[in-house]
């Protein structure tokens, strides 16, 4: 094997390594609605660049759906339900060590996003 084929093979490792940085329980808060905060419970497993999981609120509890991870980059989707109104929350961010910070946007809406901040849970 030569030199260059063996630094390709270690920086696969690393970065699947360090995709896998999220596995784990994680808890955060995001603003709500009327300035009340909202507080987030986060379950994630990553295998490769797929990311599977789950999210609870006081929204209730859902499966994350279209998860990946690139890097410390990180994104997935709920679909929530509201008042009989289904939709799909977007989350987008990155990952620092036991940090996480997510954008949260409403596909099909036009709003700022939010940002929900996490710890890992230890």
């Amino acid at each position: 094997m030569n030199f260059l084929n063996r630094i390709a093979i270690l920086g696969l490792i690393a970065a699947a390594s360090f995709a896998a940085d999220i596995d784990g329980k994680w808890k955060g808060s995001a603003p709500g609605r009327g300035g009340q905060t909202m507080e987030y419970n986060l379950d994630f497993k990553a295998d490769g660049n797929k990311l599977t999981g789950s999210m609870s609120s006081q929204m209730g509890s859902s499966e994350i759906t279209d998860g990946k991870v690139d890097g410390a980059s990180v994104e997935f989707k709920v679909k929530r339900e509201f008042n009989g109104n289904a939709f799909i929350m977007n989350y987008k961010g990155k990952v620092e060590g036991d940090d996480l910070k997510l954008a949260i946007t409403v596909e099909g809406r036009d709003m700022a996003a939010r940002e929900l901040t996490a710890k890992r849970v230890k």
